[in-house]
């Protein structure tokens, strides 16, 4: 069965969200209140609807219970993203992921109930900072406000050691979940697991371990 998701919001965010679903091959519901981005959308969406979301019965109408995901990716209209996500909740829907728009937004929206809220500007300001900061840092996925999950490129300081012999877990609070060397990937490798120059290693942790071990290490 294909998975089917709801995206209330077509601006930047949420259309690209519509575009990559489709492309994974899921079922999407696109709705905006802009004749315009439903247009849009209509050659892309598996349905593209123009409804105001703030109101129970149109949400009835168009059967959003039915739907396993709802995405609400509003734009500047706080109002209207708590609203909707408030109406979403009433009728019954199993999981809400909300954008929001600032700290504030966020608390009001766990605080009725989304599943998960996104910060998509914030989020990708900062995996773009770690990016950029660290030459060893290939790719950051933020797990929460405070632990991550890193690509960190090993060098000569680590090649050669083993995982147990670099002692990471106790001198940083860290975890090395998987190393890449080249098209190979190991999963959960053994403590006994000799780094080379080159290797990738996935790390997991607490955002300021990250930094310590990275900062220690690496430089």
């Amino acid at each position: 069965m294909k998975k089917e998701f709801v995206v209330i919001g077509l601006g930047r965010f949420g259309g690209s969200i519509v575009n990559e679903l489709v492309h994974q091959g899921a079922d999407v519901m696109a709705i905006d209140k802009s004749s315009d981005r439903v247009n849009e959308f209509s050659q892309i969406a598996t349905q593209a609807v123009m409804a105001d979301t703030t109101d129970e019965t149109v949400l009835k109408q168009l059967g959003i219970r039915n739907f396993e995901h709802v995405i609400v990716a509003i734009g500047d209209d706080i109002q209207s993203s708590i609203l909707t996500t408030l109406m979403l909740k009433e009728i019954g829907v199993e999981k809400i992921t909300v954008k929001a728009q600032n700290d504030y937004h966020e608390k009001v929206l766990r605080k009725i109930g989304a599943d998960h809220v996104v910060h998509p500007e914030r989020d990708m300001g900062i995996r773009i900072a770690n990016n950029m900061m660290s030459n060893n840092v290939l790719d950051y996925l933020e797990l929460s406000d405070e632990h991550s999950i890193m690509e960190i490129k090993a060098n000569h300081l680590l090649a050669g050691h083993t995982i147990i012999g670099l002692d990471i877990r106790v001198r940083y609070g860290i975890n090395i979940v998987a190393i890449k060397r080249g098209d190979d990937i190991n999963v959960s490798p053994s403590a006994d697991e000799k780094i080379e120059e080159g290797d990738i290693l996935i790390v997991i942790g607490a955002d300021v371990d990250i930094s310590r071990f990275e900062k220690k290490m690496m430089h």
